[in-house]
């Protein structure tokens, strides 16, 4: 004899904890999304300095970023899962704690391997606590404008994390040190370990198997797709190992598919796919996550490296990115109900498919207030508009014994999203950059000094203005495809995502219909 599962439209909401309100939850929820989101980008503005202090090479350094990514990417779908059978709140705060645990062992890091290992502990706890914080706000709010208004703070957090990471890791570095970078998580995780059990209350926890198995081979999967885009940007497409890592991810990716098919308890419940609205959802997250990533880590490089930035400066220089995002994502949520969440979606991503093909133009004369910031703001209005539409559409409808494993699933595919589309800029951009190179070496020889080309020999870079034309040439060819990225965004959500009813009514918090 089964038990009926509990419409998820009128299930009870936990109470507020003593001591605290809904409010207080929510800020403790959005605290720990903004510490794990925005460690992505805030130790990109470090990179130079972790490089001299721990002896990196330029390509083992590319890893104190991808080791964080994809973990965490790898790993969320297992987190939501932990998250529903142990109890999301216990969960929550074990990951919170892991995270703080690690990112004291990267600042104290004295060797590369050591601080890669703590990169990807960092990764595993953010992993565990993300996903879990996102299903603790069905748990919390109620459907309709309350949680409407809730999701809209955490879509804000989420997608400006990026930008504050950056301005905060600016700070750090020029102030304090790089270590800093890692340091300034464990008194921001003490708080919200303190504040958890006063003002959230413990989820029911759902009796199950962890999908091991499923979890190991997406990770593997997603780790060798990621390696082989990088590998191929760095010794071309016949590479051997490049070929090896794609034939690799293409077997643990099928196996991570049959396995699924056949678990009676998979990590990655497959039929959610079967929900249009909720397919289309996770199609255009993967692709908006490509080019958010590829904004962010090559506009760094362009005002740093081009432009003169220092690490405060360029830091500065994102923090509009972080106010429209979180405008747009304000003024989402209130219209959702009237209009649904298609109407932003389409919107969304043309503005920000608008934005990247503006920067297709940036060169070697561009300016910040003149070539950066106008089509920087039109793309993070665009993004503000798609994440809080993504978040709620995802979500909507979901049984509340699986909202974990949904939420995880939204957070993978955009920390999956991220991680591939960067590798596929990157090998772009090298591309992009190697051909402009072959243009600007004869112009350089023929103008050198004989002390310049015994330095060019040595090092074989090209100094300014020649070496900054070829990174700028780079950056704009990857712009070009981060464009492509939106625009595939825009279709799947013209074409795929529909407005029904239902959808609405449960966005304006009607009361479900009898029987």
């Amino acid at each position: 004899m089964t038990t009926p599962r509990p419409d998820p439209a009128t299930a009870p909401v936990a109470a507020p904890a003593p001591g605290g309100g809904h409010g207080v939850a929510l800020l403790v929820i959005a605290a720990s999304q903004l510490m794990v989101v925005l460690d992505i980008t805030i130790v990109n503005i470090a990179l130079p300095h972790i490089q001299t202090a721990l002896d990196f090479s330029t390509t083992s350094l590319s890893w104190v970023v991808s080791a964080y990514t994809l973990t965490f990417g790898g790993l969320l779908l297992l987190g939501g899962r932990a998250g529903d059978i142990l109890g999301r709140r216990r969960v929550f705060m074990f990951g919170v704690a892991l995270f703080a645990i690690a990112s004291l062992l990267g600042g104290l890091s004295q060797s590369s391997g050591q601080l890669l290992a703590a990169r990807a502990l960092q990764g595993v706890g953010g992993a565990i606590a993300s996903p879990t914080s996102l299903a603790l706000i069905t748990t919390t709010f109620r459907e309709g404008p309350e949680r409407n208004r809730a999701f809209g703070v955490f879509a804000a957090v989420s997608a400006g994390g990026g930008a504050i990471g950056l301005l905060a890791g600016g700070v750090l570095v020029e102030w304090l040190d790089w270590r800093w970078v890692f340091f300034v998580n464990v008194p921001f995780a003490a708080l919200i370990l303190l504040a958890t059990p006063r003002h959230i209350e413990e989820s029911e926890r759902h009796p199950g198997r962890f999908d091991l198995a499923g979890a190991l081979t997406s990770t593997l999967g997603m780790v060798s797709l990621v390696y082989g885009f990088i590998r191929a940007g760095q010794h071309g497409w016949g590479d051997r190992t490049t070929l090896a890592s794609f034939a690799a991810a293409a077997v643990l990716l099928s196996v991570f598919v049959l396995i699924e098919r056949r678990s009676r308890q998979p990590i990655t419940p497959l039929h959610m796919f079967r929900d249009r609205n909720r397919a289309g959802t996770y199609g255009i997250m993967l692709s908006l996550a490509a080019a958010i990533f590829g904004m962010f880590f090559f506009l760094t490089l362009f005002v740093q490296d081009v432009l003169g930035f220092s690490p405060l400066e360029a830091g500065l220089a994102f923090l509009p990115v972080s106010v429209i995002i979180a405008l747009g994502a304000t003024v989402t949520s209130r219209l959702l109900p009237r209009y649904g969440p298609k109407p932003f979606m389409v919107s969304g991503a043309l503005l920000a498919a608008a934005g990247l093909s503006w920067l297709t133009l940036t060169d070697v004369h561009s300016t910040y207030l003149g070539s950066i910031l106008g089509p920087m703001l039109v793309f993070s209005l665009g993004m503000g508009m798609q994440f809080v539409s993504l978040t709620l559409t995802a979500l909507s409808g979901v049984a509340r014994r699986e909202s974990g494993a949904a939420s995880g699933l939204l957070a993978a595919m955009q920390q999956i999203g991220g991680s591939l589309g960067l590798s596929i800029l990157v090998t772009v951009f090298g591309t992009a950059s190697r051909n402009s190179a072959q243009e600007e070496i004869p112009r350089f020889l023929l103008r050198a000094t004989p002390a310049e080309r015994l330095e060019f020999r040595r090092t074989g870079l090209l100094p300014p203005p020649w070496g900054d034309q070829v990174l700028a040439s780079g950056i704009s060819a990857a712009f070009i495809v981060a464009a492509i990225f939106t625009v595939v965004a825009a279709v799947i959500a013209l074409v795929v995502i529909q407005v029904r009813p239902s959808d609405l009514e449960r966005l304006r918090g009607d009361p479900a219909p009898d029987g």
